[in-house]
């Protein structure tokens, strides 16, 4: 029997990296499979001793194995019975996450690392990894404490791109809406032109509705294959998609994005869109590989 792909979390100490251990704890117990914890950074063997003068603790506790280990104990305290590993990787961590991608269910991060210099890295590694991981990407966003909450909205919302039918994504959101028993939100925004006058011969009558019918069909063809056992709600908003998505996250569980794959293409592949709801979403995100 073929062991089920771990759920891959990078944990680097940092509070918002422990919210993303206890998250994907949940996640792996709701799914029924294994969590991996992985520290990867080549900092430590040169900068332990100064962020351990920093916490105003002795070197052996800011150690990988220590943080690894401890992110660890965590997981299994909030679910005793999951299947908990972890490991140190001595490389840098957005390669070392991309190739754990290969291998994962799901990877997940936290938003952000260490204060000052650390902050900044971390975060843009958590971006780096987004466009370029092989399996759906989590970022744990949200509460602002030590600890992550479980769902209190009970809706996934899901952005509904510009090639609906067959989108991994929506897919993805189904899956998670029906492990979850709760609503799925797809969602649909739509702009009006601003070149686009009333003068126009096809814009003639209400123009702003052509546009609007779009949205509607693209999220038609999106619930086309949609399961008979989750509750799916069509909504389509006027507005830029990345400002809709946000103020959708307000009121969700989990908000989910496509973002294209182009094989060969080794530029950073995260749209605008995505990149957006990365930093403002008030929810965990994820990002779906579309692949080509």
């Amino acid at each position: 029997m073929t062991k089920a792909l771990p759920i891959v979390v990078g944990v680097d100490g940092s509070e918002p990296s422990l919210r993303a251990v206890d998250w994907a704890a949940d996640e792996a117990a709701l799914r029924g499979i294994p969590l991996h914890l992985v520290y990867a950074s080549l900092w430590e063997h040169y900068e332990g001793t100064s962020i351990a003068e920093d916490l105003a603790k002795p070197d052996d506790q800011v150690m990988a194995e220590d943080i690894v280990d401890n992110a660890g104990r965590r997981a299994r305290r909030r679910q005793p019975e999951l299947d908990v590993s972890v490991e140190v990787l001595a490389e840098e961590p957005e390669y070392a996450l991309v190739r754990e991608s290969r291998s994962a269910s799901m990877l997940v991060t936290g938003t952000r690392g260490r204060s000052g210099l650390a902050e900044a890295l971390l975060g843009s590694v958590s971006l780096m990894v987004a466009g370029h991981a092989q399996c759906p990407m989590v970022v744990v966003r949200g509460n602002h404490d030590n600890q992550a909450r479980t769902g209190t909205h009970g809706r996934v919302v899901v952005g509904v791109g510009e090639k609906p039918a067959g989108s991994a994504a929506v897919r993805f959101a189904f899956d998670e809406a029906r492990r979850r028993g709760v609503q799925l939100e797809a969602v649909r925004a739509w702009r009006w032109p601003a070149h686009e006058t009333t003068d126009h011969p096809l814009m003639s009558g209400e123009p702003a509705r052509l546009h609007e019918q779009q949205a509607v069909e693209a999220l038609d063809a999106a619930l086309r294959d949609a399961p008979t056992d989750v509750a799916a709600r069509r909504r389509t908003v006027e507005g830029h998609t990345r400002t809709v998505l946000v103020d959708a996250s307000r009121d969700a569980d989990l908000l989910v994005v496509g973002a294209k794959r182009r094989p060969g293409h080794f530029g950073l592949q995260l749209g605008r869109v995505a990149h957006g709801v990365l930093h403002h979403s008030a929810c965990p995100v994820v990002i779906v590989p579309e692949h080509a």
